[in-house]
């Protein structure tokens, strides 16, 4: 084999190791195509399918992501006055959202947010008042507000006039709430349950303030008292009921002992303080003269009248103000603003007696000497007294 022809073999053979060369490298980059191919579909297919799966999430999470927002902006709520009847009791420190639970679950009104949203538009969250009231059930939200207005609550309007003895305003306690009177009467016996003053001695007549409460349908005959005994020791501070006392050289019991008396023996607001000075000037009076009232011996007989009978003078309860001198144990009945003013502020005068003469009118006159209550008394029997 000559030179020519062996530079042709290994040309030849060069150029076939090149071309072989050649086709594996083309081979080599053509798999990596087909892998990048297949590797740009897979990438391409799972962007795809999460977006797919994202928007059907987020197409159902709309659905009720929409009814969610609607329910909370528009709640369910009932429509109308409501039916039958139910009674709520709101709590001392409940809020509105408090009340809204309970109107649901009593079946009041729909929702509680129904509720919430009709008070809040109407601007009394914050009104609501401790205590019970009649409702209806299914009513509209906004009804509901209505009907938890302060002036609809369920409450015993009691008006306990002024000079009742403790027996009767027991009685009229129990028939103005319709709870037993027995069950006032005990309650008036535990006087530990109420802050009665030490001047009061643990006895409750006197001291049972008359004036008109409103009490609760569940308030008890204890709490019921007591109420009335805080209203008095309001009344004896803002009258400087033991600064008056001390002035006047008598002690604050003693001064409810007169005001019950003025207030048994009163007919008219501007006769009071006249009637506190005659019982003033016969304690003071020398020689020592009794105070000789009738409305005394009737509260220690137990009995009401307007002149006492020799035989009711007979009494030997202490209360008999014929027979014992001073003033007697306790009041003798619960005096209201009016007598308790008169009796630390007694009007000035020597009178010594006086007379109501004309019942009717329950005009009283007042006389110096035993002469002119003489004319007073023919005055009062002429009027048919």
């Amino acid at each position: 084999m000559n030179d020519l022809d062996l530079n042709t073999l290994l040309g030849a053979e060069d150029d076939e190791g090149q071309t072989r060369r050649r086709t594996r490298g083309s081979g080599k980059r053509g798999s990596g195509r087909r892998r990048r191919r297949r590797r740009n579909r897979g990438g391409f297919v799972a962007p795809l399918l999460a977006f797919i799966i994202l928007a059907g999430i987020i197409g159902s999470g709309g659905y009720y992501g929409y009814h969610w927002l609607n329910d909370a902006l528009v709640p369910d709520d009932f429509t109308g006055q409501g039916k039958g009847e139910v009674v709520i009791e709101i709590k001392d420190g409940q809020s509105a959202s408090d009340v809204a639970l309970e109107l649901e679950r009593q079946g009041v009104v729909a929702s509680a947010r129904a509720f919430t949203n009709a008070i809040g538009n109407a601007g009394k969250s914050a009104s609501l008042q401790p205590g019970e009231y009649k409702m209806r059930k299914q009513m509209s939200a906004a009804n509901a507000v209505t009907m938890l207005n302060p002036e609809s609550r369920l409450l015993a309007k009691v008006t306990i006039k002024e000079g009742l003895r403790l027996s009767v305003t027991l009685s009229t306690l129990a028939e103005e709430t319709g709870k037993p009177v027995e069950e006032f009467t005990a309650a008036a016996k535990d006087v530990g349950e109420f802050d009665l003053p030490s001047y009061a001695r643990n006895k409750l007549e006197g001291y049972a303030f008359p004036a008109t409460y409103e009490f609760q349908p569940k308030t008890t005959p204890a709490e019921m008292l007591a109420a009335m005994v805080k209203r008095f020791n309001q009344t004896a501070e803002s009258a400087d009921l033991q600064g008056g006392a001390k002035d006047l050289g008598r002690t604050p019991h003693e001064i409810m002992v007169i005001a019950s008396i003025v207030q048994a023996e009163g007919g008219r607001y501007e006769d009071m303080p006249k009637i506190a000075r005659v019982i003033y000037n016969r304690l003071d009076h020398k020689p020592p003269m009794r105070l000789r009232m009738d409305s005394t011996v009737f509260y220690g007989l137990g009995t009401y009248g307007t002149a006492a009978t020799n035989a009711d003078l007979e009494s030997d309860s202490k209360y008999n103000t014929y027979k014992f001198d001073g003033l007697p144990p306790g009041p003798i009945s619960n005096p209201g603003d009016h007598a308790i003013e008169a009796a630390l502020n007694p009007a000035k005068g020597d009178w010594l007696y006086f007379v109501a003469t004309d019942p009717k009118s329950n005009v009283t006159k007042f006389a110096t000497t035993e002469a002119e209550f003489q004319v007073l008394l023919n005055e009062y029997r002429a009027n048919g007294g």
